[in-house]
């Protein structure tokens, strides 16, 4: 009776797994219909499943979750190092609280979950909301926190998720109604030191997207029509994805007092007078970074994860005839126990085919496949596959460690060699209404000159978004820009070069 019931289910996992094998890859070209690319590297790489039944929450699968812890380390890593310092919040808030910044309730109330009652449908006497972002519960506290000039800087950050209520088409990752980041909240004496702030964010930005994840962007102060509640100015990158909509990532708000008088966030100078602190705020999404980064990264075969936030950086593949099948394991063994300081998996699996594990592991970005088979016994040596370059090479297994350690310095490199050529390739320039509808319909981020972005260019800009189809994103910050021809909607002088992307 046993034997039979042990035919039964090997026989039921063997058919399983054959029937895995053949829906594993993506059956379309990303550049040809990014959408149901993403949608498919979603369920077959596991990365979220959309069936939980509440819309706009997707549950994120375990390779997905891995890379996303990782982010959320670095990150914190380079924040505590420039000066910030962790604290926990409640992810509730009262309305009262909510409410104490006009301006900023104003912005955010259509999107709040409200909390009205608990138990058997007793109400409660306040209703909380679900944290849509954090600035009012932050500032109660430092009200109580900060009293003297000795205080500041005072810089603290969260790691948490918030909760908005998205009324556009949600997709996991890129737009949800609850989303996983980390949110600095950082209070100066003088409005100089703030600004300061703000271009540390913009470097820990650059340092986290570029270096680390192989992100070209553009910081953009973004028009007054379009920024954060309560600020007095906002500065977000964009990256653009492949389907030739721009992506916002972490976004720098410049508070001044707007925040720090409702909530009385004040300090003691050194001559004794009492003065308002002047507060900044950021917000980098990991969830949304991660998304725009498997999106930017991602090719026909799945994802192509960066070096130091990919789940597993080798996978070792035995490429198994009977009459060699142990010395191949043990090898294969033996070459594991060699990379230990790395993340290192042996696919020793009896029922899927080596095709399978090759494409399986492609599918997830793994970096490196090692193939060690008899040949490679004969020659001492193993097949090095990287997925960077999509590159087989055989290596001598006393040089097996030194060509990790130089795969590993590479390999984010690469890939960023090759985002930025793309990145730079399209941002383009036009003269005319005609031509940015032209570059936009070619998934290109258009330079253009404009005739303003405080609220006298708002007319101008919803033209473009009504006619055109695209999104004034605003001014780069990293460089000067002076406009060489009139306004590109209008006419009239221009006093900004903007630039103009579809949006998600």
């Amino acid at each position: 009776m046993r034997q039979k019931t042990f035919k039964y289910t090997f026989d039921t996992l063997s058919k399983m797994a054959k029937e895995k094998e053949n829906d594993l890859g993506i059956t379309v070209k990303k550049d040809e219909d990014f959408s149901e690319w993403y949608t498919q590297l979603m369920q077959k790489a596991e990365l979220a499943d959309v069936r939980y039944n509440l819309k706009g929450f997707p549950v994120y699968r375990e390779w997905s979750t891995i890379s996303m812890k990782k982010m959320y380390r670095i990150l914190e890593e380079i924040l505590e190092r420039k000066g910030h310092m962790p604290l926990i919040f409640p992810t509730l808030i009262p309305e009262s609280l909510l409410r104490k910044e006009a301006e900023h309730v104003e912005g955010f109330t259509p999107e709040v979950f409200w909390i009205t009652e608990h138990g058997a449908g007793e109400r409660f006497e306040e209703k909380m909301a679900l944290r849509p972002t954090s600035e009012t519960a932050f500032y109660s506290m430092y009200s109580m926190w900060i009293r003297s000039y000795k205080d500041l800087p005072f810089k603290r950050y969260q790691s948490c998720s918030v909760f908005r209520h998205e009324t556009k088409m949600t997709r996991p990752f890129f737009r949800t109604r609850e989303f996983y980041w980390i949110e600095a909240h950082d209070a100066f004496a003088a409005e100089e030191d703030a600004k300061k702030q703000v271009l540390e964010d913009m470097e820990t930005t650059y340092e986290f997207l570029h270096e680390t994840l192989a992100m070209p962007h553009i910081f953009f102060q973004r028009p007054e029509w379009d920024k954060f509640p309560g600020a007095v100015h906002t500065y977000a990158a964009d990256v653009l994805m492949e389907s030739g909509k721009v992506l916002q990532l972490p976004s720098t708000h410049l508070l001044g007092q707007n925040f720090s008088k409702p909530f009385n966030v004040k300090f003691v100078d050194e001559k004794g007078n009492e003065k308002y602190c002047h507060i900044t705020c950021y917000g980098p999404a990991i969830s949304r970074i991660y998304g725009a980064m498997i999106a930017l990264h991602g090719d026909d075969k799945g994802l192509v994860l960066p070096w130091d936030i990919a789940p597993l950086h080798v996978v070792i593949v035995p490429i198994i005839f009977e009459d060699s099948r142990e010395k191949v394991l043990k090898k294969c063994r033996e070459t594991r126990e060699k990379l230990a300081g790395y993340s290192v998996k042996l696919d020793d699996r009896d029922d899927y085919s080596v095709g399978y594990k090759f494409n399986e592991w492609e599918l997830k970005g793994v970096p490196i496949r090692i193939e060690i088979g008899p040949k490679d016994l004969q020659n001492k040596s193993v097949t090095v596959f990287r997925r960077d370059l999509n590159k087989k090479t055989s290596v001598k297994e006393a040089d097996l460690l030194k060509e990790i350690k130089k795969i590993e310095k590479e390999f984010t490199k690469n890939l960023l060699k090759k985002t930025a050529a793309d990145f730079e390739a399209n941002v383009v320039n036009a003269k005319t209404a005609d031509e940015i509808k032209k570059s936009l319909d070619k998934n290109r981020i258009v330079r253009a000159s404009f005739c303003s972005i405080d609220m006298n260019g708002m007319k101008c800009a919803e033209k473009i978004e009504k006619e055109l189809g695209g999104f004034v994103r605003g001014i780069r910050v990293d460089k000067k820009e002076t406009p060489k021809d009139s306004c590109v909607i209008c006419g009239k002088k221009a006093k900004e070069v903007v630039y103009v992307a579809k949006s998600y």
